[in-house]
């Protein structure tokens, strides 16, 4: 499947949506590049969806942005089961200011199983992990069934696509 907006700004399209795609007989990723971005591998300005996203706000397998939520996280922001940011939230979180987790290890406040920091699992880290940019974290992971959503929607929008295309009639190839 591929679709690209019409609407575009500094030359990439508002919202490009790409998953894979049979080319000559290969299955050819989908690598979708616009402000929004869903695929396979997405690179979005403000919001990218994919097995691997690049963005601002990256939800994916493997995410790399300012907030990612992924299975191997990385960024500003970062919740995850492997999660590596300024502050990280997931099984095993690296934090530079705070990490909250299985394990979480940071520079400044842990909470953890096995926290280590300047302040690990006393009442100034607990005190940090109260602040809304923690709660924020915990807002998102009660609610990231409804995330899924669109990590599920490349597919989907797929799978409808192919529905559509099986209901047409084949004609029989011309002489």
């Amino acid at each position: 499947m591929n679709y690209r907006s019409k609407a575009s700004l500094l030359g990439l399209p508002l919202v490009n949506v790409r998953t894979a795609e049979m080319v000559d007989g290969r299955a050819q990723r989908g690598i979708a590049r616009g402000w929004i971005a869903i695929g396979d591998i997405a690179f979005g300005v403000v919001l990218s969806v994919g097995g691997i996203a690049f963005g601002g706000i990256s939800l994916g397998g493997l995410g790399l942005g300012l907030i990612s939520l992924a299975g191997l996280s990385v960024g500003g922001y970062a919740i995850g089961g492997l999660a590596v940011g300024y502050v990280a939230m997931g099984g095993l979180a690296l934090g530079w200011q705070g990490a909250l987790g299985g394990a979480a290890i940071a520079k400044e406040y842990a909470v953890g199983g096995l926290a280590i920091a300047e302040h690990a699992n006393d009442p100034e880290a607990q005190e940090f992990m109260r602040t809304s940019v923690v709660r924020f974290g915990r807002t998102l992971m009660q609610h990231s069934r409804w995330l899924l959503i669109l990590v599920l929607l490349p597919a989907v929008l797929a799978w409808w696509n192919r529905k559509k295309g099986d209901d047409q009639p084949t004609l029989p190839p011309q002489a």
